[in-house]
């Protein structure tokens, strides 16, 4: 049984090797442009467009300066496109995961008429892109005079439809009806039976949700760019796009903007990444399992 053992562990190295060998090329491939933000946002305009090497440092590393001239160019304009794309990604992310958790509960948990048929429309929902439903939205929005405001960016974040669905599949297989039907015989309401009973055993799937969200409105580029037009009101991605389109526009002109661009490309990264690290470790499961037992 020893000898037998000892092979099987010798063969499981190489039958995952294939494996091993395609993700460290996936990793390489989406390591790499980051990277190169992180290198080339530390270099000055003669540096960035002087230099041969792209992936490494040169001789002057300047981070602070261009971290300084970024939040300076402008009026500041860049601080200003930060703070939007934050409250656009704390109110479209919030909003829509609140709605998503009781849309998908509701589903889950309910049985009510032409249940089926409704959560159909969200299944088919999913099937249409964000991009196309964006200069619909446009001609509704001018008509109630919503365009070029905030709400014109934050209402049509609030609906997620693949939100609804993840929550609906989570609920319906890590909330047991024994638990919910306890609740109700000990005496608590369907209102504290949610939020005392289901929500905490939902919280993997809640905290997914509202990351997926909260970053699908921070990345949101093509909404903002239809429904607004003043530049105060723009999110990091908009912004970035102005001026690479002025960058572009002044070939000369334009390279000490570059920098500014690839220096602004990488701070707006860094709250994805806190925010990923901050909310991973509610990421656990089997609580429902604990709570049957």
């Amino acid at each position: 049984m020893t000898d037998r053992t000892s092979a099987r562990a010798r063969r499981r190295p190489q039958r995952y090797l294939p494996m091993q060998i395609l993700l460290g090329f996936l990793v390489i491939y989406f390591l790499v442009p980051f990277w190169w933000v992180i290198v080339n946002s530390s270099k000055d305009s003669p540096g960035l467009f002087g230099g041969d090497n792209t992936l490494w440092f040169t001789d002057k590393v300047d981070y602070f300066g261009n971290l300084q001239e970024l939040f300076t160019y402008g009026g500041g304009i860049y601080g200003r496109w930060i703070l939007n794309s934050t409250l656009y990604a704390l109110a479209g992310g919030i909003g829509a995961t609140i709605l998503a958790v009781m849309a998908g509960y509701g589903f889950a948990k309910y049985r009510f008429a032409a249940r089926r048929f409704s959560f159909a429309i969200v299944l088919g929902a999913l099937m249409v892109p964000a991009t196309a439903l964006v200069i619909p939205t446009f001609i509704m929005f001018s008509r109630l005079g919503l365009t070029n405001t905030i709400w014109a960016v934050i209402l049509p974040s609030l609906l997620n439809p693949f939100g609804v669905y993840l929550m609906h599949v989570y609920a319906r297989d890590a909330v047991p009806d024994e638990i919910l039907d306890a609740a109700r015989v000990d005496g608590a309401g369907e209102v504290r039976t949610f939020f005392q009973i289901a929500l905490p055993l939902m919280r993997p799937a809640v905290v997914t949700v509202l990351l997926l969200s909260a970053v699908a409105s921070w990345n949101n580029y093509f909404l903002p760019l239809a429904m607004l037009s003043d530049n105060r009101l723009f999110p990091v991605t908009v912004g970035l796009g102005l001026w690479q389109g002025v960058a572009s526009a002044n070939n000369a002109g334009g390279t000490s903007l570059w920098s500014l661009i690839i220096m602004g490309a990488l701070v707006s990264v860094i709250p994805l990444i806190i925010a990923f690290f901050s909310l991973q470790r509610y990421w656990r499961g089997g609580l429902s399992v604990g709570g049957l037992r």
